[in-house]
């Protein structure tokens, strides 16, 4: 992926079209690290699409956790994309091609995962790790989807199979990932759990269709086991790591599955290997933002074919919880620090 440069010398119609208008844009750019970090707007390059690839004009870009972690330098950037441009999706329209792109045109509304750049008005990316906005949801409210739809998607259907009738427990079930894993459960017929340790989030979460909320205390666990009467869980989407981790080794269900996505709470934790045996259990770690192309490409597409239309019907929607401009992108970050979300936060590019 290119994001600046000089325009090639053969480069067909789209790419000369984009160019033609203004070789610059705005962008949320890192001028320091730290807690949470200082971004500025600034004017930089905007990038040409390489082979495959789309230029889309960004309507919003979400913000994520993972933002956070890569301004107090623990989550560089992957290779060829932006260091110091912030953001891992974006919602927006097609504006130029990149040479053998295929399936997408220009003016098409299009959203998707990237590994950076996405606090930009303009972003570059592999056209088969794109997708359609749905019918029904507007370009703006659709950069809310990527990231914590296909995040949860990949980690609890994708990887573990959670199927319908099983039991999925969501810890952190206020955060982006958690709301989108808690209407996923839902439409494919999982019968769903969410830890939070805020009553209010976990209200808004039992709107969304949760059906049973614990609240994140002490005596978690022997809750989660009440509701299941003793059974357990057959998956876990773990959002919050270290701390949990006893916790989870006593509510997971004989051949369950637990996926961990995220470890603010902590990294390291003591683990009962006798009973993991016993139980026959599976625990995984996964990450999304640096897996190559073809893989990131896969899961689009499993995503799009299995649940995307659900979106249509109003099945799933983004759940946003505040949107900034550029200019407050600072500000969104305090706030996702200081956990006030439930669902996104999002930068309006307009």
């Amino acid at each position: 992926m290119q994001v600046s440069g000089r325009v090639p010398e053969a480069v067909h119609g789209p790419i000369i079209a984009a160019m033609s208008e203004s070789s610059s844009m705005r962008a949320v750019v890192i001028e320091g690290q730290g807690d949470v970090g200082t971004v500025a707007v600034k004017t930089v390059p905007k990038p040409i699409p390489g082979p495959g690839e789309i230029l889309a004009r960004v309507s919003t870009s979400g913000v994520n956790r993972a933002d956070l972690l890569q301004l107090r330098g623990m989550h560089a950037a992957p290779d060829g994309w932006p260091k110091d441009i912030l953001g891992l999706e974006f919602s927006g329209v097609v504006e130029a091609l990149g040479p053998d792109t295929k399936r997408w045109q220009v003016g098409d509304r299009v959203m998707g995962l990237l590994g950076g750049g996405g606090y930009a008005e303009y972003v570059t990316t592999h056209g088969s790790t794109v997708l359609p906005v749905p019918d029904g949801v507007t370009e703006h409210d659709a950069g809310a989807i990527p990231e914590v739809f296909l995040t949860a998607f990949d980690a609890a259907v994708f990887q573990m199979e959670l199927s319908a009738g099983e039991v999925l427990l969501i810890h952190a079930v206020g955060s982006g990932v958690g709301t989108a894993a808690v209407q996923i459960g839902r439409a494919i017929g999982a019968v769903t759990i969410g830890t939070s340790r805020t009553p209010e989030k976990l209200t808004a979460a039992s709107e969304l269709g949760l059906d049973d909320a614990v609240l994140a205390d002490d005596d978690w666990p022997e809750k989660v086991l009440a509701v299941t009467r003793g059974r357990g869980v057959d998956v876990i989407l773990d959002l919050v790591g270290g701390p949990y981790l006893e916790g989870n080794q006593k509510v997971i269900a004989p051949r369950g599955r637990h996926i961990v996505v995220g470890v603010p709470g902590g990294t390291t934790a003591q683990i009962d290997l006798r009973a993991l045996m016993a139980r026959r259990v599976t625990l995984r770690g996964t990450v999304l933002r640096g897996r190559p192309v073809h893989e990131k490409a896969a899961l689009t597409r499993a995503f799009e074919d299995q649940l995307l239309s659900f979106f249509s019907i109003g099945e799933l929607k983004p759940v946003i919880h505040r949107v900034f401009p550029p200019e407050e992108a600072g500000l969104a970050h305090e706030v996702m620090a200081a956990n006030e979300n439930f669902g996104k936060l999002l930068i309006d590019w307009g």
